[in-house]
């Protein structure tokens, strides 16, 4: 690798970490949070899933734009949206101004995360594609490693404001790193529809209400109405765009096998992941009693062994199946959740420590190798498409998973915890099949994209 291409690698490993830091702060910290504006924990909650709707709702819109104008383009905006948002959450004194500040929020991460796999597409070769992946996942669980920490010791000093003003001067350091390094890639020829935008925001967002309300156990009709609402605006998207080369919502690359089966495992693999990060805070905070700082220290071990396991998995997916590497992984994943969801009444921290360990293994062992599946299954060309589909699919996991948390906790109460890192065993089992079949499907891509390929 070049050093102009090392530089532009740390500048977008730097927003990764950015945008990956925040959600590590806030899911942990979301209790005292809720206590501090007076929130149930179930409508706390969307302290979380309005930054994920924002995301959801708008990263193909934005990955399409980004083969338009620029995948340099569009990191640059979204860095410097998601550090004026995180002020804005900072200086946000009631649960529905913190709420809409995490919109903005997470339109910026969106704009990030939407063509961050694009970009390391375009710095790296294809045969060590899977290494440059793994330095994307090293860098993710690093940052949810140090964010609980850093969530602890911010509140044992200074009140949960300061965890979103934290993001400032890191948000400045990412522009100036950024806007020298970044490569400018090749343009599509093709035109952004406007329409389409709408029609794809509408379906996404209506989409993640439903799910929301769903788990909330709210109204059946306001749940049906939304859920409508998600189905007929993502069949006039689907026919609107029937045809186009570079749809928005890629329907051309879901005609791949091993394209889609990589989708589902990752939308279920994160929905796991959401499950846990959401309710294990309010496990060792309501249940165990720990405290805020002890929190922090045990929700540590899982994404310091995914900083660890991942770069390992990249490296192993260049030689190996990801299908194979994906489905040893989620299986590991799934019982170390089952193993959590049966922890006795009164664990030690090394049981606790340990079994989050496991959890950690197995995610980063499946994370890397599923990256790379979904992005070379794709055509170069399709790029943007493809880097939308990774980032849509881990924001709609942990929108689900976060969901379900809410819903755990209506149906179980006190117990809720228990019943979500059941169900995240369940998810990250259906994971590991989907990910195991990727070995006998075809990967050919024909029919699908434009001639041509991105530099």
């Amino acid at each position: 690798m070049s050093a102009s291409n090392r530089r532009a690698m740390a500048a977008i490993m730097l927003a990764v970490a950015l945008a990956t830091l925040d959600t590590a702060i806030a899911n942990t910290a979301l209790p005292t949070i809720a206590a501090d504006l007076h929130a149930a924990p179930a409508a706390s909650v969307w302290i979380i899933n309005a930054y994920q709707l924002a995301m959801v709702a708008t990263l193909l819109p934005l990955a399409a734009l980004g083969e338009i104008v620029g995948h340099r383009r569009i990191y640059i905006a979204g860095i410097g949206l998601f550090t004026i948002a995180s002020l804005a959450c900072s200086l946000s004194g009631t649960l529905p101004l913190l709420a809409a500040a995490r919109v903005l929020q997470g339109l910026g991460a969106s704009a990030i995360m939407s063509v961050n796999t694009a970009l390391i597409r375009f710095l790296f070769p294809p045969h060590r594609l899977g290494r440059g992946l793994g330095f994307n996942a090293l860098v993710v669980g690093v940052s949810f490693a140090v964010g609980p920490t850093v969530a602890s010791l911010i509140l044992s000093f200074g009140t949960w404001p300061w965890l979103f003003a934290v993001n400032v001067p890191l948000g400045v350091m990412a522009l100036v790193f950024a806007m020298p390094a970044l490569p400018h890639t090749e343009r599509g020829a093709h035109q952004f529809d406007p329409m389409a935008a709408l029609l794809n925001v509408i379906t996404f967002a209506a989409l993640i209400f439903a799910l929301g309300e769903a788990a909330q156990r709210e109204p059946t009709q306001y749940v049906l109405v939304a859920a409508a609402v998600a189905i007929v605006f993502g069949l006039l998207l689907i026919r609107r765009e029937h045809g186009h080369p570079a749809p928005m919502l890629p329907v051309d690359l879901f005609k791949l096998p091993v394209f889609a089966l990589s989708t589902v495992t990752a939308i279920c693999s994160f929905a796991a992941q959401g499950l846990a990060f959401v309710s294990l805070p309010f496990y060792f905070e309501s249940v165990l009693h720990r405290s805020q700082v002890e929190t922090g220290f045990l929700m540590t071990p899982w994404p310091v062994v995914v900083a660890l396991a991942a770069p390992i998995a990249g490296r192993l997916s260049d030689r190996y199946p990801p299908g194979l590497l994906g489905a040893i992984g989620l299986a590991v994943l799934s019982a170390g959740m089952a193993s959590l969801a049966l922890l006795p009444a009164h664990p030690a921290v090394l049981d606790i420590s340990i079994r989050m360990a496991v959890c950690g293994a197995g995610f980063g062992f499946f994370q890397s190798p599923n990256l790379k599946a979904l992005m070379q299954s794709a055509p170069p060309n399709r790029s943007g498409g493809a880097s939308g589909i990774v980032a849509t699919a881990r924001l709609l996991g942990q929108t689900t998973g976060a969901a379900l948390v809410a819903l755990s906790f209506g149906i179980a109460g006190q117990h809720g915890p228990t019943l979500a890192l059941a169900a995240g065993a369940v998810f990250a089992g259906a994971a590991s099949v989907a990910s195991g079949l990727r070995m006998f499907a075809p990967s050919h891509r024909a029919g699908v994209g434009a001639p041509g390929s991105a530099k």
